[in-house]
C-alpha cells in the first residue's frame, strides 16, 4: 500500500540561483540550506516518489489554453531556464502513479487535464532538482500544474480538496510508496505590478503558521481580493500550499525557515507537515 509520509512548502524564486555560490550573501546560503534541509528529509523520510504542485508563470501554458489543474503523465523535463550548477535535461516521473492519480481523480469527481509531455519552469523544477533527485531512493516526480499564478484561478477550496482527492489516490494505489507532496510557491509578492519588491512579513509568517499548524480553514477564509491587498497576486500561489494540506489534512508540522531582502521579490517560506503518525507532535 503507498502511503504520503510527508509534505513541505517551499518558495521557487530564482533569484537566488542566478548568482554563483561564491557571491551569496548570509542570507542567501541560509536559503540554499533550508533547501538542503528539506532535501535531506526526503531522504530520511525514505520517500520513493515526490509530488510537486506548482504554478504557471505563462511559461508552461499561454492564452490559448489554460486548465485549472493538470497532472504530468509521461515525460518530464526542465526546470526551462536555465540557472548555475542546476539541470535542464529530463526529470524522472512515476509515470504509473501518476496516470492513477489522473484515472482516480476523473473516476471521482475530478476532471484532470494530463500532459503526456512537460517541459516545467522553475515552479516544479526548482524543487525536482534541488531536494527530491538527490536522494537515490526517489524514482520519480510526478509534476501538478495548479492554475494559481495567472487568472482564471483556480477556487482555493477546490485546490484543497484536490490534495484530498491525491491524497486518497495514493492510499489505493497497490504499490508499495512513499509519497511525500511539496507545496510550491512564494507567499507575498506583487508580479508586475508597482509594487514589486515589497513584501508583508507578518502576512508571510501568518500564511506559514497557519500550513505547520495544520489550519487549513482559516486560509480559505480568505477571498482572492483579501489575498491581493495583502499578499498581492503572487500570493495567489498559496493554493499550491493548500493543495499540499490537503493531501495531509489537519497534520501539524513546522517553520523550517523564513527570508526576504532585496535580493528576491517575494517573502520565502520553507515549512514541514509531518505525515507519519508518530511524528505528529510539534
Amino acid at each position: 500500500m503507498a502511503n504520503i509520509v510527508g509534505g513541505f512548502t517551499m518558495p521557487h524564486e530564482p533569484g537566488v540561483f542566478y548568482m554563483p555560490k561564491e557571491k551569496w550573501n548570509d542570507a542567501q546560503k541560509r536559503v540554499r540550506a533550508a533547501y538542503d534541509h528539506i532535501g535531506n528529509r526526503i531522504g530520511e523520510l525514505g520517500a520513493t516518489s515526490v509530488i510537486v504542485i506548482g504554478a504557471d508563470h505563462y511559461v508552461l501554458f499561454g492564452p490559448s489554453c489554460l486548465p485549472s489543474y493538470l497532472i504530468g503523465i509521461g515525460d518530464v523535463s526542465g526546470p526551462y531556464e536555465r540557472f548555475p550548477d542546476i539541470s535542464q535535461g529530463s526529470i524522472p516521473n512515476n509515470t504509473a502513479l501518476a496516470l492513477h492519480i489522473a484515472q482516480y481523480g476523473r473516476t471521482h469527481g475530478f476532471d484532470w487535464a494530463v500532459a503526456k509531455t512537460l517541459r516545467v519552469d522553475h515552479s516544479i523544477g526548482v524543487p525536482a532538482r534541488l531536494c527530491a533527485l538527490p536522494n537515490a531512493d526517489v524514482k520519480g516526480v510526478v509534476p501538478v500544474y495548479l492554475a494559481s499564478g495567472v487568472e482564471p484561478l483556480l477556487p482555493m477550496r477546490r485546490a484543497y480538496e484536490l490534495g484530498r482527492m491525491i491524497r486518497l489516490a495514493v492510499e489505493a494505489w497497490p504499490e508499495d510508496e512513499r509519497v511525500v507532496v511539496i507545496g510550491s510557491g512564494g507567499i507575498s509578492h506583487w508580479v508586475g505590478l508597482p509594487e514589486m519588491g515589497k513584501v508583508n512579513e507578518t502576512f508571510d509568517r501568518w500564511v506559514l503558521g497557519c500550513v505547520s499548524s495544520g489550519n487549513a480553514e482559516a486560509m480559505l477564509k480568505l477571498s482572492d481580493a483579501e489575498v491581493f491587498e495583502q499578499g498581492g497576486n503572487g500570493a495567489w500561489e498559496i493554493r499550491n500550499f493548500l493543495c499540499m494540506m490537503g493531501a495531509l489534512p489537519g497534520h501539524q508540522g513546522r517553520v523550517i525557515a523564513y527570508e526576504h531582502g532585496p535580493q528576491w521579490v517575494t517573502g520565502l517560506g520553507f515549512a514541514e507537515v509531518f505525515g507519519e503518525p508518530e511524528m505528529t507532535a510539534v
